[in-house]
Parts: structure tokens; sequence; C-alpha cells
């Protein structure tokens, strides 16, 4: 049986004393939810703050990106090693990384092998646009990204990550997918290419979760379905409360 797992992402959001408020907000409330996985991926000048904050707890720490290079002339960047000083997770492949800062499935693969490489456990985001979605193009969309996303990784590292499938549709638009297509999507697409790329036992393995206008209201329908093993949250982690009803909603009946 998987272990739930909800991760939040903050995005470009808070400060270094915001984020610390946001922890020591959510922080008691999360812990009172053994069953789940949390994570929390604050934006980088707050991470070592928040790892700070989290010592001695189950709470898990990721960062929202990392380059592939281990060091190197690539300002503005952070490699894979000074994540791994702090974190145990990383985010890649988010769909605002490969739409507004041109990130491939070349790339985001480079990053997941740096990840293999550095004993970082990536959360690896998939999904499609709207105008994939509306011509009947996700399952070409999604299988091709994983099929190049997730190339010559090794099935026991492979079977450690943790997708994530969020329509770039609706990734904070309020509209988010249905619990059916999210579940048709993650049984009838992602979990096939997974097991051609790692086999059955290592497939099966990899928890995947659904992210897209997530929220305390509709969480619980997801983590009803037998497919959909927690979430990646945006704009609702911001707020402590409902983040924490995510990680309650998720935890096994």
């Amino acid at each position: 049986m998987r272990t739930p797992l909800v991760a939040a992402n903050w995005k470009m959001n808070m400060t270094v004393e915001g984020a610390r408020s946001l922890v020591y907000a959510m922080s008691a409330g999360l812990r009172e939810i053994p069953v789940v996985e949390k994570v929390l991926c604050p934006p980088f000048p707050a991470l070592l703050a928040v790892h700070a904050l989290l010592a001695g707890s189950d709470l898990g720490l990721g960062a929202q990106n990392m380059h592939w290079e281990e060091k190197g002339a690539f300002t503005g960047e952070v490699s894979p090693p000074m994540v791994k000083e702090l974190c145990s997770y990383v985010i890649l492949g988010h769909s605002e990384r490969r739409s507004l800062f041109a990130e491939t499935d070349e790339t985001v693969n480079r990053k997941v092998r740096a990840a293999e490489k550095f004993d970082l456990t990536p959360i690896f985001c998939v999904g499609e646009t709207l105008q994939e979605y509306e011509s009947g193009r996700t399952s070409e969309v999604v299988t091709r990204q994983i099929g190049r996303g997730l190339a010559d990784v090794g099935a026991e590292f492979g079977a450690r990550i943790v997708v994530a499938y969020e329509p770039v549709w609706a990734i904070g638009t309020g509209r988010a997918s249905t619990v059916e297509n999210a579940s048709d999507v993650i049984g009838g697409v992602i979990r096939p290419a997974l097991k051609g790329l790692f086999g059955q036992p290592a497939s099966e393995a990899i928890r995947v979760l659904y992210g897209g206008s997530v929220t305390v209201a509709n969480a619980a329908e997801y983590f009803t379905a037998g497919e959909i093993d927690g979430a990646l949250v945006g704009g609702a982690s911001l707020k402590p409360a409902d983040f924490v009803g995510i990680a309650r909603a998720a935890a096994p009946a």
C-alpha cells in the first residue's frame, strides 16, 4: 500500500519571515496526521529557515527546482548538492517552468538524472494544456513527457519518484479536473507509461499525485479515488487551515 503524500508548493510567495510564520501556523496540525507524508516546498531564500523549523519532525522539505550541473558558471541557478544539503525532495518539470522558462522534456530529464545521482526524490510533474486537452491529445502528451523526462533512469530509483499529474488548464484557475478524468489519466496513461519504463513492481510503488485547483472542499473526493495517492497543492498551501485539512483528507479511512 502506497503512503499518501501531500506536498505544498508555495511558488514565488513568502519572505523568510513569512515562511516561518506559515510553518508555525500549520506544523502542529500536520504533525497530528502521521499516516500521511507531508512535504513543504518554499522558495529558495526560505529553505534554510524552514529546514531549521522542521528539524526532528516528520515534515519533509523540498525545493521548487534545481539545475542539473553540480557547479559552474550558471548565474542565478542552484545545484543539486546545494539542494541536497537541506532537502529530500525537489519539484521538477512543473508546467510553469516549462511554459515560462522554456524547460523541455530533455532538460527536465537531465535534472531527474541529477536527482538520482545526488539521492534527491523528484516530484516529477506532467500535464497537458487546455488546447491539448480539448483536441484529445492528453494521452499523447503525458506519455511523451514521461518517456522522455524519465529516460535512462534506473528502476530502483524510478520506484522512488513521485509523479504529479497537473493538467495545465486546472492550475490556479479554479477549474479542477474531474475525479473521473484525473483517475482515467493516472490509471490509463501514467501507470502504463511507468510500467513500460520501470516494470510492474516499480510502477506500482510510484505514488501519483493530482495537482490543479485542489482545495479543502474537493480534496476528499480526489483521495477516495483509488488511483490518486495525494496532491501537489499550490494556492491552498498558503492557507494553514486549508493545507492541514487537505492533508487530513488524504489519511486512509
